[in-house]
């Protein structure tokens, strides 16, 4: 980065007390931030402690450059790690130049980042997991009622999910795009997008075959990928209630999703369920769930 950008940068009004760093990234010849960078020479992220209001973004000029400024926050870093939101974002972060770190708090954030802690990777692994299944599930049910090109939209998310879960169980680090990754692997979901967008068979049959292929891989990734949900189910002798499973910190990221997941598991009697009288749901008892 630029002397004159890492020096002017440093100033009481963006470096104040709640800021514990700031990384810097420059345009690329090829444009390849060009979707966050817009049409800036530098994008600065400025990272925050956790903050009730988080400042905007501002444009400014630093000498003879014009840059971009993006207040982020430690929390924001590390939950992208885990959903795979902002993944440019997140990039910048882990390759950009530091600019500021006075206490080395950033060189920390970026090392757990980077070393993608074991938790983190199972909760990612969950999410995408999670996410694959949804998209499984709206793809078998739109097939089923005839909407056939609504049902190949959600193939091909569904596949982008499985595809994000195939990289986390090769270590490889997702980084926005993923297909060039898949390819290089040729991982099976790679192999059947080739097919399903490419094949000479109907669509009607195409459909078919993805189906086929996402209902095996639901059932032989569903353990590995539910690590994190089957440890939390393991970790007391009694049953848990979904309200119980919704408050879990480690859950918060498939609040959505988790009720179709624990159906999936109990269905492939990877978990039990059981009754309890003494909770009430509407009119019936509550549904606890066990290992």
């Amino acid at each position: 980065m630029e002397d004159t950008v890492k020096s002017l940068f440093i100033n009481d009004e963006l470096i104040g007390p709640n800021t514990f760093g700031a990384i810097g990234c420059r345009q690329t010849a090829n444009g390849i931030h060009n979707a966050i960078m817009l049409d800036f020479d530098f994008l600065i992220l400025v990272v925050c402690k956790d903050l009730d209001k988080k400042p905007g973004p501002e444009h400014i000029q630093i000498g003879l450059f014009e840059c971009q400024v993006l207040f982020v926050t430690g929390s924001d870093l590390e939950r992208w790690a885990v959903s795979g939101d902002n993944a440019q974002l997140l990039s910048c972060f882990l390759q950009g130049e530091v600019i500021w770190d006075k206490r080395e708090e950033l060189k920390q954030l970026r090392g757990r980042i980077i070393d993608f802690e074991q938790s983190v990777r199972e909760k990612r692994k969950l999410k995408e997991f999670a996410s694959f299944l949804k998209f499984y599930t709206e793809a078998k049910t739109l097939n089923q009622n005839g909407h056939f090109l609504d049902a190949y939209a959600a193939i091909i998310m569904g596949l982008q999910h499985l595809g994000r879960l195939e990289l986390l169980e090769n270590s490889v680090r997702i980084e926005g795009q993923i297909w060039e990754e898949l390819h290089a692997l040729n991982t099976p979901s790679y192999k059947l997008y080739s097919e399903v967008s490419s094949s000479m068979e109907t669509l009607e049959q195409r459909l078919e075959l993805a189906l086929l292929a996402f209902e095996f891989s639901a059932v032989t990734k569903m353990a590995d990928s539910c690590t994190l949900l089957l440890r939390i189910l393991r970790s007391r002798k009694e049953p848990w209630s979904l309200q119980e499973l919704l408050h879990k910190a480690e859950l918060q990221d498939i609040r959505e999703e988790l009720p179709m997941v624990l159906r999936k598991l109990v269905y492939r009697s990877v978990i039990k369920q059981t009754t309890n009288t003494k909770i009430k749901e509407a009119a019936g008892q509550g549904i606890l769930y066990w290992i």
